[in-house]
């Protein structure tokens, strides 16, 4: 058995109901949580600062719209590494996290290392985020960009 079934295992429906609602509306109040998930107020704060506690609720944010902030061009940018030894990608990998328009950084199997979701006012912008910022990181061999002409689904909400 996986490490994520026994870890779901160990949370039962209330907490499933607790991460499911939470994640449709972080600013839900404990009233309006406990009376979604059919708990009274006490356990459902101390479920809730459990599941805080143990990692499973990571945080709470605001989304914002990237619209209004004049934040519309995503871009999402291939990168591989001339090294890929663990000093190498330790090192990239703390760099990458210092550029602010990087959204997101995954490492990848496949015939790159690494695809980043990079955010910015326009495609100007992102060349210079690319040339100066991206391209400069440790050990990177290429980049290839794909830009996205339309966001069909960004939920960020987990199923559980």
């Amino acid at each position: 058995m996986s490490l994520n079934h026994q870890i779901l295992r160990q949370l039962d429906q209330f907490d499933l109901h607790i991460l499911k609602v939470l994640s449709h509306d972080g600013r839900i109040s404990v009233t309006e949580l406990s009376d979604r998930v059919g708990l009274s107020k006490s356990p459902c704060q101390v479920r809730l600062k459990r599941l805080q506690s143990e990692g499973y609720i990571k945080g709470f944010r605001a989304e914002l719209n990237a619209q209004m902030l004049g934040l519309e061009h995503v871009a999402f940018a291939e990168v591989k590494l001339r090294d890929t030894s663990e000093r190498s990608l330790n090192a990239f990998n703390a760099a990458v996290g210092k550029i602010t328009e990087v959204e997101q950084c995954h490492m990848i199997a496949g015939q790159f290392d690494y695809l980043l979701k990079v955010r910015t006012k326009d495609i100007q912008a992102y060349r210079r985020v690319l040339g100066e910022q991206i391209s400069t990181l440790p050990n990177v061999l290429s980049t290839s960009t794909y830009v996205s002409m339309q966001s069909v689904k960004e939920s960020g909400m987990l199923v559980v």
